[in-house]
């Protein structure tokens, strides 16, 4: 009689752990997208903190998303590491690497991700998608995006307490941020220049802020007035970018200073022209300070039919704004250089 074949059990697959839908050690993908970079960098810190807890030491590769290949990638997150019981892979530049046509291999790996190993995708942008639902099963998405004023006065208020060992009242946090604004590296790099300067044990208050940080946001804005005055179109427009790029200053508040400036150019030229005192239009216009003398000359030397198309210029570009009719920074630097050719003539 045959021997009946011994019966065999295939061995199960090893569930992964159930994910909490937190940025723990029972993440497997995460994606972390939006403007606010340095709010990335914490989520990404604080999850190789988690890791490190569960698994002691964790390998960590970066990829750059525009130069790397998906193939490249996936297969580090399928290999085991040779010394750490876990790998951390980085790819910044997400948007770059997982592309519409590689976005199934990626949807692949996610329906079966290795238990020793965590994918973290950080890009400015993120386009959701399939994708997308395969990830929240064993993983996060999260997205960075610049906090409001009121939420990155908390923030700061927590920042400075934990990470920079100071004190720092909610108060006094939005001064701060009303004099440098919400991006969260320049918040970060001034409470640890304060807290420095303020010594142990002393609060953060608004004299050393005063003392110790640039100018308000106000005072930069109002400060492009002074740079449209002197007729140089890309001292103007290199003033533009700064505001727009790395104070990321509302379109609406510049927009708004250069129509004040057309105003009070268009007053000028026409008191001038009308025959009235300078001190008499400055007393109108309501014209003080250093910018009294720069805008009375400038405006003198404008013809009114010249210094009114500039009014009406920009009261133009910020309806077309406000209305959707075209990008409000292509407006603004079409004003720009309307004033300089102005001015030129």
């Amino acid at each position: 009689m045959a021997k009946k074949a011994a019966k065999t059990d295939a061995l199960p697959k090893p569930a992964l752990p159930k994910p909490s839908g937190l940025l723990d050690a029972t993440c497997r993908i995460a994606v972390l997208f939006g403007e606010e970079a340095f709010l990335r960098t914490l989520y990404t810190n604080a999850l190789r903190d988690e890791l490190e807890k569960t698994h002691g030491t964790v390998d960590v590769l970066t990829f750059d998303g525009a130069t790397a290949r998906p193939a490249e990638v996936l297969d580090e997150c399928r290999s085991f590491g040779l010394i750490a019981s876990h790998k951390l892979i980085l790819v910044d530049n997400a948007a770059a690497l997982v592309k519409d046509e590689v976005r199934p291999m990626f949807e692949r790996y996610a329906e079966a991700p290795l238990e020793g190993a965590t994918l973290v995708l950080r890009s400015d942008i993120w386009r959701a998608g399939n994708l997308d639902k395969a990830i929240a099963q064993v993983g996060v998405i999260k997205e960075c995006k610049p906090l409001t004023e009121g939420k990155a006065a908390d923030w700061a208020v927590t920042r400075a307490q934990r990470r920079h060992r100071a004190t720092i009242d909610r108060t006094t946090a939005a001064a701060l941020i009303d004099r440098i604004g919400t991006h969260l590296a320049h918040l970060d790099s001034e409470l640890g220049k304060l807290a420095a300067a303020a010594g142990d044990n002393h609060p953060i208050t608004i004299d050393l802020i005063n003392e110790l940080v640039g100018v308000s946001r106000d005072e930069e804005v109002w400060g492009l007035q002074q740079t449209i005055l002197t007729g140089n179109p890309a001292a103007g427009l290199a003033h533009l970018a700064h505001l727009v790029d790395i104070s990321r200053e509302p379109a609406e508040r510049i927009m708004w200073a250069l129509t004040d400036l057309a105003r009070k150019l268009h007053g000028v030229s026409r008191g001038m022209a009308g025959g009235q005192s300078a001190d008499a239009i400055a007393k109108s216009l309501k014209l003080w300070g250093p910018a009294k003398d720069s805008i009375l000359t400038v405006g003198r030397r404008l013809r009114p039919p010249r210094a009114l198309a500039l009014l009406e210029s920009c009261v133009d570009a910020a309806w077309k704004s406000r209305t959707g009719r075209g990008e409000a920074d292509d407006h603004l630097e079409r004003l720009v250089l309307k004033f300089a050719d102005a001015l030129a003539a």
